[in-house]
């Protein structure tokens, strides 16, 4: 993978934790829509090529409903399928995406977090906090942390607080999540997330971003 092809799927992951309305949106949708495409119709190849195709045009909710379970399906049928029907609000795509959320190749999980807030599935929240806060998988939690930031769910800022204290330990090398839980908790303004915020003062990588986000939290 190309570092430009990291540099813009981080920008559009990136955009998931701000707040976006009308045209930002459907460019920020049609961006990853189409990075996603290209993607996985190189993944496919000449011999899933017809069915990618298919797969990316049909109006047909039980069609990708069918690949989504069918055996035998590669992952990125799978995936095209889980995210065209999160996008369009069909909550059959919940539980794959919550497992795509959490792959080892981020461009997975930003494509899943985007289609999970578009699902709107009240289960949300608690899978990306169980994902965020699991300490075997920090490696692969931004996009839980970020998605959580979109959210602003509940279990939101608890689970960044969680995630932030676990990845503070010097010799955790996370310091991309633990930047994104510092912003996250920035943005959601949660007094609770003081006392790990004045922690991250002290991490140079964070130091910047912790002062921030301590700025953007309630007073008294």
């Amino acid at each position: 993978m190309s570092v430009d092809t990291l540099s813009v799927m981080d920008e559009e992951s990136r955009a998931l934790t701000h707040p976006l309305t009308g045209s930002a949106t459907d460019l920020l949708a049609e961006s990853l829509t189409e990075s996603l495409t290209a993607r996985l119709r190189e993944e496919a190849g000449p011999a899933g090529e017809a069915e990618c195709a298919r797969l990316a045009a049909t109006a047909d909710p039980a069609e990708l409903a069918r690949a989504l379970v069918e055996s035998g399906r590669p992952l990125w049928c799978r995936e095209l399928a889980a995210f065209r029907l999160g996008c369009a609000g069909d909550r059959r795509a919940f539980e794959a995406l919550v497992l795509l959320l959490n792959h080892r190749d981020p461009e997975r999980g930003a494509c899943a977090a985007h289609a999970l807030a578009e699902l709107d599935d009240p289960r949300t929240p608690r899978a990306a906090a169980a994902l965020a806060t699991n300490p075997l998988r920090s490696a692969y939690a931004l996009h839980p942390v970020r998605l959580l930031t979109t959210l602003r769910a509940p279990e939101s800022a608890s689970a960044l607080i969680t995630a932030l204290e676990g990845l503070l330990a010097p010799e955790v090398p996370h310091w991309t999540v633990a930047l994104a839980c510092v912003e996250g908790l920035g943005q959601l303004g949660d007094g609770r997330a003081r006392p790990v915020l004045e922690s991250a003062l002290h991490h140079p990588g964070l130091s910047g971003a912790a002062a921030d986000a301590l700025s953007r939290l309630p007073t008294g």
